[in-house]
Formats: C-alpha cells, sequence, structure tokens
C-alpha cells in the first residue's frame, strides 16, 4: 500500500479559527501528530504529555491536546499531539475512527463505513 495524503482542517475547540493542512494518512499512529506551531497559532493548549514509540523503536515524550478536526463534510474532537517544528502533519487512527473513515487502499482514499455498536 502506498501512501497518501488528504486535506483537512484543525480548528480550536468552539470551532471559531482552522488552519488547513494536508496530513498523511497513516493508520500505524495512534493520534494525530500536527506540528506544534500550527497548534499554537490556534490557541490549542496543551492538556499534559505521553510517552510515544518511533518506528525505529526510540521513545520520546510530546504535549497533546484537543482540537477541533474537519474533513470532507464531517467534524469531530480529537486528541492531536504536538509534534516538533516543521514535522509533516499525520492523521491517525483513532481520528479516523472517530470520523468513521477507513482506507482504501487500492484507490488510495478515505470512504465511510459504519461504527459499531457491537
Amino acid at each position: 500500500m502506498g501512501t497518501f495524503t488528504v486535506p483537512i482542517q484543525v480548528g480550536d475547540l468552539a470551532g471559531q479559527h482552522f488552519v488547513d493542512l494536508d496530513a498523511l494518512v497513516d493508520t500505524g499512529s495512534t493520534y494525530t501528530v500536527l506540528p506544534k506551531e500550527a497548534l499554537d497559532q490556534l490557541g490549542i493548549e496543551q492538556e499534559g504529555h505521553r510517552s510515544f514509540e518511533l518506528a525505529d523503536d526510540r521513545l520520546v515524550e510530546y504535549p497533546i491536546g484537543y482540537a477541533r478536526m474537519r474533513l470532507g463534510d464531517d467534524q469531530t474532537i480529537v486528541l492531536v499531539v504536538f509534534g516538533p517544528e516543521g514535522i509533516s502533519p499525520l492523521l491517525g487512527a483513532t481520528a479516523l475512527e472517530h470520523l468513521s473513515l477507513a482506507v482504501d487502499p487500492v484507490h488510495q482514499r478515505l470512504i465511510p463505513v459504519p461504527a459499531l455498536l457491537k
């Protein structure tokens, strides 16, 4: 499966201010990672820190917070990671689940799926 990006809008919790970003769809990432400067611009507050294991097996700690995310016609509140300056945005698995979206690897796109209440 190749990688692909999708346009997203990230905003403050009140939904007053948004920024447009292109995010790499990364189902291997639990959370959505965004550049710290974009989150600071929106006034997103740091709500704590979490430890993360990187692809090279290093453990790192980054601040987390909550932001409003728009993707297509839908929006939700997601936990976001304050990534290092200059990092490329990553759209993680929990945001996809909150938006009831799945990856279509053949056509490199996101597709709507029913949420589960089993």
